[in-house]
């Protein structure tokens, strides 16, 4: 019997016969590919650290929350202003986990090692169930070759740490439920995701669909319902009771356009698919699995996450870039898998033909588009190279006393959290910083010409000057 054309047995379960000790656990050649990206996206994130080439401030911003767990503070992110409670902005209780991380290493560096950990852990997920449902060992090494390089992880990486990173994983463990057919698993691996971020229980309510769409109805349509409520209790009452506004900011994002004006839902859904980004990047992710990820209702657990983006009208949203679709790579690669699994047996034997070489081909792209990718970087002996830029930072920042506090802009900011008090440019007039930490060029601001000037109009009630100049980066103290 052709191997290719059944489950193989999964290898973790291999045991010795009756009266002998188990057999020695074989070697998953998946699960070391995993863990060689696992240590490449880390690579990849401290070399962007050490080079403050940090793209938003968003390191800087679960640096503070997650310091704040660690220290048994509520999660406070001055960063957003002065006192600003950060499950007023988005409900991420589930990165206090990463607080005993912390206790260890306490710097922004344990994040990134944190989601490059949980990034590779998803690879291994990806890669043993590919060897698992379609029976070959090759299927699952591929497949996590071609996950590891995919786009959607490969931009998260790029942009640093979220806390999207837990949600990777348990949406791949989930979909792999789903697809071995242990529905209770499935739902215990997704009910956290609500914790994970307020979209996810509509994501958490799409596996309720795709369990009554599999016949598990009454069980889906408990879990959709979870998912439903959970996700109208955090945008409604848990996110407005911890801001200040008492609302979800967020909404803004669907009900006003990129110049503040009001826009109706309607026009929101109307113009819904008007921008060419939202087009490119939806046919990259379902292009990146040769479009077989089609052919499984796994597909549907895409869907929350595209009508948000595709609804908002932050351009920031509708592309490739950024961590946004990370949480769609493992959707769509088990999707895959399970595609591959049911053409087998189709009437058409084209599609038959396709899927027998579906594995390679999706690899071969995944190769192809690496060649464009993030992770490219990594072969550059420049990347490595400390440059007088990043010489001039480490100045900037050594110019800042230890538990001083200091407003900054976003090139400075995550290497400051640790040990000073810090707050965005302009985003804490209520406030006198001992420090204003600036990069002239950069950083999310506009470039600015007269740094003591600035510092006037920012804190008019105090005198700043120069106390560093080092290239682009300059160093003010309040007198």
């Amino acid at each position: 019997m052709d191997v290719q054309n059944k489950p193989a047995a999964d290898p973790a379960d291999a045991r010795g016969t009756e009266g002998e000790p188990p057999a020695p656990a074989p070697v998953r050649p998946y699960a070391i590919v995993a863990a060689v990206f696992g240590a490449l996206y880390f690579l990849y994130s401290w070399v962007q650290y050490e080079r403050f080439r940090t793209p938003s401030w968003d390191l800087g911003i679960f640096e503070q929350s997650v310091r704040a767990y660690a220290e048994l503070r509520a999660p406070v992110v001055d960063i957003k202003g002065p006192g600003f409670l950060i499950l007023g902005d988005h409900f991420s209780p589930v990165t206090a986990l990463l607080a005993p991380l912390y206790w260890l290493w306490s710097s922004p560096l344990a994040l990134l090692f944190a989601q490059a950990a949980l990034f590779a852990a998803s690879a291994a997920v990806v890669g043993r169930t590919a060897q698992q449902v379609l029976g070959s060992r090759a299927a699952g090494i591929s497949l996590t070759v071609a996950y590891g390089l995919s786009w959607g992880l490969q931009e998260a990486v790029k942009s640093d740490f979220h806390e999207i990173a837990f949600a990777v994983p348990l949406l791949a463990l989930t979909c792999r439920a789903l697809l071995l057919g242990r529905w209770n698993a499935a739902v215990a691996w997704s009910l956290p995701l609500v914790l994970v971020k307020e979209d996810m229980g509509l994501t958490v309510a799409m596996v309720g669909a795709v369990l009554f769409v599999k016949g598990q109805r009454r069980l889906g349509a408990a879990v959709a319902a979870f998912g439903t409520a959970f996700f109208a209790l955090t945008v409604l009452v848990l996110i407005p009771a911890f801001s200040r506004v008492g609302q979800y900011d967020y909404w803004a994002k669907i009900e006003k356009s990129g110049d503040g004006s009001e826009v109706s839902l309607l026009d929101s859904f109307l113009g819904a698919f008007q921008h060419g980004e939202k087009w490119e990047m939806l046919l990259f992710l379902v292009g990146v699995t040769g479009f077989l990820c089609l052919r499984s209702p796994l597909t549907l657990l895409v869907l929350p996450t595209l009508g948000w983006r595709f609804l908002s009208h932050d351009p920031n949203h509708w592309g490739m870039f950024w961590h946004y679709n990370a949480i769609l790579m493992p959707v769509v690669f088990l999707a895959l898998v399970d595609a591959v699994r049911a053409v087998r047996t189709s009437p058409r034997p084209w599609l038959v033909a396709y899927g027998k070489v579906a594995v390679p081909v999706v690899t071969a792209i995944a190769l192809v588009h690496a060649l464009d990718m993030p992770l490219r970087e990594l072969t550059r002996p420049d990347t490595y190279r400390t440059d007088a830029r990043t010489l001039d930072a480490r100045r900037a920042v050594a110019a800042v006393p230890a538990g001083s506090s200091v407003e900054t802009n976003v090139t400075l900011m995550a290497h400051l959290t640790g040990d000073h008090t810090v707050y965005w440019v302009g985003g804490a007039p209520s406030v006198q910083p001992d420090y204003l930490a600036l990069d002239l060029s950069s950083g999310w601001s506009q470039p600015i010409t007269d740094p003591v000037s600035l510092a006037s109009q920012l804190h008019p009630e105090a005198r700043y000057r120069v106390v560093e100049q080092a290239g682009q980066f300059v160093v003010l103290k309040r007198q």
